[in-house]
């Protein structure tokens, strides 16, 4: 299952829950402003990004500017870095997307799609079974499709 930290009102994260909504993929959003990734899931996904860690942060984000985080963050450890994005989740770029094997920070139309690629049913189509006249006229049961 694939694990999807955003926030709602972010189009950036909109666009990724489209592209995995369009691959048919199947996740679970957490609102990461509300329920930030723990130190140890921020180093994992970092890890399977291979993405430097300083990268995790939403430079252009108010909480950053607020903080005056661009002169502070070149003298940080990980470990200052890591405990600082835990505890503010509007510090994190977004989206974040993760199946425990692979993850992805923030969005490209390009590579997005690729990465994350799936073959389940999309979480708001019926799984089921209808009853359809073919073109001779005769009836014959297939899978309902999503239109989504």
């Amino acid at each position: 299952m694939i694990t999807f930290y955003g926030y709602k009102k972010c189009s950036t994260c909109r666009k990724a829950e489209k592209s995995l909504e369009k691959s048919k993929c199947d996740y679970s959003f957490i609102d990461l402003t509300v329920t930030p990734p723990s130190k140890a899931e921020l180093k994992r996904i970092q890890t399977s990004s291979g993405i430097p860690t300083r990268k995790l942060f939403n430079t252009s984000g108010e909480q950053y500017k607020l903080l005056g985080l661009k002169d502070k963050v070149g003298s940080m450890n990980e470990e200052q870095i890591f405990d600082l994005l835990a505890k503010n989740g509007r510090l994190i770029k977004r989206p974040l997307v993760t199946d425990g094997k692979k993850s992805t920070v923030g969005f490209d139309s390009e590579s997005f799609p690729k990465i994350w690629k799936c073959s389940g049913t999309h979480k708001g189509c019926p799984d089921e079974w209808v009853v359809i006249r073919d073109r001779s006229d005769r009836f014959r049961s297939a899978r309902r499709e999503c239109h989504q």
